[in-house]
């Protein structure tokens, strides 16, 4: 029997060993519990936890690599991608009236699995570098006053710890001249005052290169911006810009509704104002306001583009004989006012034309039909500029000697294009009273 009791006791003892040794082999560094650390400060609670609040914005942020800041595992680091740490604080008072101030840094990162459908965000075991720069920074905003960091062991670690008999392989720097507490305790080493996350004014070997990887980025980043900035430039200066816009050079300039002095005023432009070009002569210069509005103006007020002259010139410098004498008063589209069968029925573009206020020079039939002439050319370009409706342009000539002139659009468009002189365009105009303008059609 006694055989059998040794035998029954001693797989009682295997068992026992197996349940003690197999989570321990099962627990890898990379899936054990992040090893919280502490720090005693002889301030109280409240006055800790204030400085926590001032505290809180560095409690979390990007990494810039994470080398340095994880405990060593079976995967590449080079794999992980867009790092990031929060650190979890816990706060309680010791019997001495400090504060225990107790820190945990998680650390998480894109994993891009060869395995795309294995990639995803992973948790990554903290070194404990993190949490004791906090503490060195929180020990620095209480005027530090702190006692040495202490590491908070787990079962596993711990009997790793005492198995091996060696503190744990960590590559981040010794706490501020801190040891281990005990040998039954895995001290977590701590980051010197002058680490790459601590506020102190020393530079270390572990800061410059994260200086450094963060000054690529940001260089990166510049390069990139300028050249968006290049890249939109050239855009703009590609882009062709009208060539037949007019620029307004002084505000108060204003616009007329017709190429008269004294004429009515339309409305006053705002300095570079733009507007595009349907006509011009030496002194004015006719102007699309918008949809079928036009206008005109002085041509000495405007910033004239580079395909045209911003002078005129010297043979050009006075305006026509009739330019001075007639302005337009109204104009309006209507059915012709008139039995001329060309027209009748039709509608019509009607000028109202009347003669300048104070005017003593020649208004007779030969400055008419040289004023009716200007009128024809530009409203033929007005009227074809855009859809109309009208089928001829009519002139009324508001005056005691007054009469009408008018001329169907077909007859425009041919003397336009040069396949009728301007004796062969007033032969097909129509003239009332025909005496008005007889001296200069020939009829």
């Amino acid at each position: 029997m006694r055989p059998r009791h040794l035998k029954l006791a001693w797989t009682r003892g295997l068992f026992l060993i197996l349940c003690v040794a197999i989570p321990t082999l099962l627990t890898s560094p990379s899936d054990a519990q992040d090893v919280p650390i502490e720090r005693t400060f002889v301030q109280s609670k409240p006055e800790v936890e204030k400085a926590l609040k001032e505290l809180k914005p560095s409690a979390s942020g990007r990494l810039p690599v994470l080398d340095g800041f994880t405990r060593p595992s079976d995967r590449a680091l080079d794999r992980f991608q867009r790092g990031y740490y929060q650190c979890a604080v816990q706060v309680s008072s010791t019997p001495s009236g400090g504060a225990l101030v107790r820190v945990s840094a998680k650390i998480t990162a894109w994993y891009a699995d060869p395995a795309s459908s294995k990639s995803g965000y992973q948790v990554l075991p903290s070194n404990g570098r993190l949490e004791t720069d906090f503490l060195d920074r929180l020990e620095d905003a209480l005027g530090g006053k702190g006692l040495p960091t202490r590491a908070v062991a787990s079962a596993p670690s711990l009997a790793k710890n005492q198995h091996a008999n060696s503190a744990p392989d960590i590559s981040a720097p010794m706490p501020r001249g801190t040891a281990p507490a005990d040998a039954s305790s895995a001290s977590v080493p701590a980051m010197p005052a002058n680490s790459p996350f601590n506020l102190g004014n020393g530079v270390t070997s572990d800061r410059a290169a994260s200086l450094a990887t963060q000054k690529a980025v940001a260089d990166k980043h510049v390069d990139e911006l300028t050249k968006e900035a290049k890249g939109l430039e050239e855009i703009l200066r590609n882009q062709a810009h009208p060539n037949n816009l007019v620029a307004v050079k002084q505000s108060g300039t204003p616009v007329l509704v017709s190429p008269i002095e004294g004429a009515k005023v339309l409305f006053l432009t705002t300095a570079e104002d733009e507007f595009e070009i349907l006509d011009m002569n030496a002194n004015w210069v006719h102007v699309r306001i918008s949809g079928l509005s036009r206008g005109w103006i002085r041509r000495s007020g405007l910033e004239m583009p580079g395909t045209f002259p911003s002078d005129a010139k010297a043979g050009n410098d006075l305006p026509p004989a009739n330019a001075e004498h007639f302005q337009v008063k109204k104009e309006q589209i209507a059915s012709f006012p008139g039995t001329w069968e060309p027209l009748r029925g039709k509608t019509v573009k009607i000028l109202t034309v009347q003669k300048t206020g104070g005017s003593a020079a020649d208004t007779g039939s030969r400055a008419k039909l040289e004023f009716a002439k200007s009128l024809f050319d530009r409203e033929y370009v007005e009227l074809t500029q855009a859809p109309t409706t009208a089928a001829g342009v009519v002139l009324i000539f508001d005056s005691e000697d007054g009469g009408m002139a008018a001329a169907t659009l077909p007859v425009l468009q041919q003397w336009k294009a040069g396949t009728l002189s301007d004796q062969a365009l007033w032969r097909r105009c129509f003239f009332d009273p025909p005496e008005a303008f007889i001296s200069q059609t020939g009829q």
